[in-house]
Formats: C-alpha cells, sequence, structure tokens
C-alpha cells in the first residue's frame, strides 16, 4: 500500500483540528509557522506543503503580511470528506498502477482474439462514454462495461476474474475527474485512439493507446 506523504498526513491532524477538536473556527487565524510546526514537531516546509494542500481544498486562505486564515464559508461539520478524498487518492494510485499493468496488454489480446461482435459491442460503449460525457452525465457504469467488454475479448478467464479491481479504479477516477476539464478531454481523445486500434486490428496500437489512456489518467488526477 502506498504511504501517504507527510504533508497529506500533516493537512489531516490540521483538518481534524479544525473539525473534530473544533480548535478553529471559520475565520479564526491560524497560530504562526514557528508555533504549529513546533506543536506538531514537523519543518516549518513540511506545514507549508499542508497548508498549500488546505489551500487548495478550500479550507484555508493566506492573507499577505497577515497570515492563515480559515474561510469563513467552510463547513466544519462537513469536513470529514476531505481525509476521504486523500484516501480516494492513495487508493486509486495503487488501483491505477494495477491497470497499468493488466489492461494495456488486455487491450493486445482483445484486439486479437475479438469476434466481429465483441469488436462491435466494445466500440458501441466507447461511443457511449463519449455520449455521457458530452451531457455531463455520470458514466461510470458505462466506462465499466467498455472495460469489460475488451477484457471479456481476451477470452482469458483469469484476466476476467482481475474486473473488480478494474471496477473499483474507475469509481475512483471518475469522482477525481469531475472538475478537471483535461482529464474528461483526455478521456475522449485517448477512447478515439483506442477504438481506431482495435477496429483495425492494430494490437500493438492497441496496446499503446491504452497504457498512455491510463498514464493521462494518473496523470491528471494527480496519483503519479
Amino acid at each position: 500500500m502506498q504511504q501517504k506523504r507527510l504533508s497529506d498526513s500533516v493537512a489531516d491532524d490540521m483538518m481534524s483540528m479544525i473539525a473534530i477538536e473544533k480548535r478553529f473556527a471559520p475565520g479564526d487565524k491560524l497560530p504562526n509557522e514557528n508555533e504549529l510546526s513546533g506543536e506538531l514537531n514537523i519543518s516549518r516546509t513540511t506545514l507549508r506543503e499542508a497548508i498549500r494542500i488546505l489551500v487548495a481544498n478550500g479550507i484555508v486562505e493566506i492573507r499577505r503580511g497577515k497570515g492563515t486564515y480559515i474561510k469563513e464559508n467552510v463547513d466544519t461539520d462537513n469536513l470529514e470528506t476531505f481525509g476521504e478524498l486523500t484516501e480516494a487518492k492513495i487508493n486509486a494510485r495503487d488501483l491505477y498502477e494495477m491497470r497499468l499493468i493488466f489492461e494495456p496488454d488486455a487491450a493486445y489480446y482483445a484486439t486479437v482474439r475479438a469476434s466481429e461482435t465483441e469488436l462491435k459491442r466494445i466500440l458501441d460503449y466507447g461511443m457511449q462514454i463519449e455520449q455521457k460525457i458530452k451531457a455531463k452525465e455520470d458514466r461510470t457504469e458505462v466506462e465499466q462495461q467498455f472495460h469489460q467488454a475488451i477484457v471479456k475479448a481476451t477470452h482469458n478467464e483469469f484476466m476476467e476474474k482481475l474486473m473488480p479491481v478494474i471496477y473499483q479504479a474507475i469509481n475512483k477516477g471518475v469522482i477525481l475527474s469531475t472538475k478537471r476539464e483535461l482529464a474528461v478531454k483526455d478521456t475522449i481523445h485517448d477512447h478515439h485512439m483506442i477504438m481506431e486500434f482495435m477496429k483495425h486490428r492494430n494490437p500493438e496500437g492497441a496496446k499503446s493507446a491504452m497504457k498512455i489512456h491510463i498514464l493521462h489518467a494518473m496523470r491528471e488526477l494527480g496519483i503519479e
């Protein structure tokens, strides 16, 4: 299991101070760097990284020349979801690494072995994903069906047994990508590439396109 970065753990600790211990309320100023880093027993560099994480997630704001403050509009009763997002990124990293090991070769074998019916099913699901994205609708289920259709077309029962791992990764990826426009654009472009290579029965191309697709997703979701 991938370990959390220290700055992520510190950000979680600071969230606990706000959401659970209620030490700080919306609008409150945080203690200065020396005081807070001493209390948490961390370097000031790590503290700054943790604060950057909190700023990026809209929890605190830095007021130039004044210090760091809890944002006025933060709902401190619902901040437990922040920790879940951090966990989602860590879990997604492991899951996407599994996809990177497994799915490019699945695309290769599916391109070689798929029947015409199976290939048509894969291409149909690919088009449905694009339609869902353009309509801003949840694509989780059809994305799962697309990747499942590829794995089924390998005609390898052991590959099929790994599908639950792929489902988990897709779920996490869709959740993390909802607010990242580039990740969504990459998904459309990458699926086109995969589908074109499969349609023309080019297994090496399909393998490379799938690898690029997963690497793009990892980069855009911040889970490299």
